[in-house]
């Protein structure tokens, strides 16, 4: 008995040793999704900030695949220590709802903090189109029922289910033409395939600074910097029409209270550079309230599991894809 507690000891003596050391190797930020897209951007953006604050290297690395499950589960799977972080968005939250995963992440991971508010969907048009307004829009929608159609990026996605809450709400029935990502689906509107679409901010705005394409609202929760003149959807009266993406850090669960602690610090110090909010501006995307704890992004994420799944039990053909 003597030698397994001195064993113990030693194992716990260990892990002190290594929690206070922490970091002393590389860290990856795991991104679920291709390069390049609304949670891979800014991911980028701060690993070299954040790597000049932990003393270590930051890589980023890329897990796409299956709507995000993959590189969810793989950070879910490793070691609790701090050395492999997820990027976390608004598709883990809306997976929860609409597909079969075999983990939850409100308990089998810890937060560590907030990266960015946004991008927000906007509701676009082509320049060309006669619609002016999303009154212009809806008007026509209930003259034309069969007729009317938006872009989206598939089932369960932001903008499929935004589609559905304007039909919801406005007494329409849009019907909602899937593209294989925002991209494809700003092009569809400006090539004047669709009437318009629910796209995300920086799919639109080299569309709309190349007059190719109008912006008729802002599906998020403020006006965008780079767009003053272009109202909410809220302010245009659709209430709780909040469409907003975000970006932020998650760590398998039971990762070191400690080493939450120093990747918070780093994290608000990362965000309080000036050019790292000049570059997230330019794709839609803002610097988060302070407070940014672990415990406020973890509210935030519980918050957003519970507006997600009130959207997920809209009419309008938005169907679970659970099973």
């Amino acid at each position: 008995m003597r030698i397994v507690g001195m064993a113990l000891t030693i194992i716990g003596l260990t892990s002190a040793a290594r929690a206070e050391d922490f970091p002393n190797r590389p860290i990856t930020l795991v991104v679920a999704f291709a390069p390049g897209g609304l949670t891979d951007v800014p991911a980028r953006i701060l690993a070299p900030e954040l790597q000049q604050r932990l003393g270590q290297s930051v890589i980023v690395e890329n897990r796409p695949g299956a709507s995000g499950v993959t590189g969810d589960s793989y950070v879910i799977r490793s070691a609790p220590d701090g050395y492999t972080l997820l990027i976390s968005a608004i598709a883990e939250v809306q997976n929860l709802h609409y597909i079969n995963v075999s983990y939850n992440i409100l308990t089998d991971l810890t937060s560590v903090g907030k990266i960015a508010d946004g991008p927000p969907l906007v509701l676009t048009v082509s320049s060309r189109s006669d619609f002016k307004s999303i009154a212009d829009l809806i008007a026509y929608a209930k003259a034309n029922p069969t007729k009317t159609n938006l872009s989206t990026t598939g089932p369960a996605s932001s903008p499929a289910i935004a589609v559905a809450q304007l039909n919801s709400l406005a007494g329409t029935t849009i019907v909602p033409v899937p593209y294989n990502g925002s991209g494809p689906a700003a092009t569809a509107v400006v090539s004047g395939e669709v009437q318009g679409g629910f796209v995300f901010y920086p799919s639109a705005a080299g569309f709309v600074d190349g007059g190719q394409m109008r912006v008729l609202a802002v599906a998020g929760a403020h006006r965008l910097a780079n767009l003053p003149e272009v109202p909410t959807m809220e302010e245009l009266g659709f209430g709780n029409f909040l469409h907003d993406s975000f970006v932020g850090i998650s760590a398998p669960r039971d990762t070191p209270k400690s080493a939450i602690t120093i990747l918070n610090k780093a994290l608000n110090g990362s965000l309080a550079s000036p050019d790292l909010a000049k570059r997230l501006e330019k794709f839609g995307m803002s610097i988060p309230a302070q407070p940014n704890t672990p415990e406020t992004f973890g509210k935030f994420m519980a918050d957003q599991v519970a507006y997600q799944g009130e959207l997920a039990k809209l009419p309008g053909g938005l169907q679970q894809q659970k099973h």
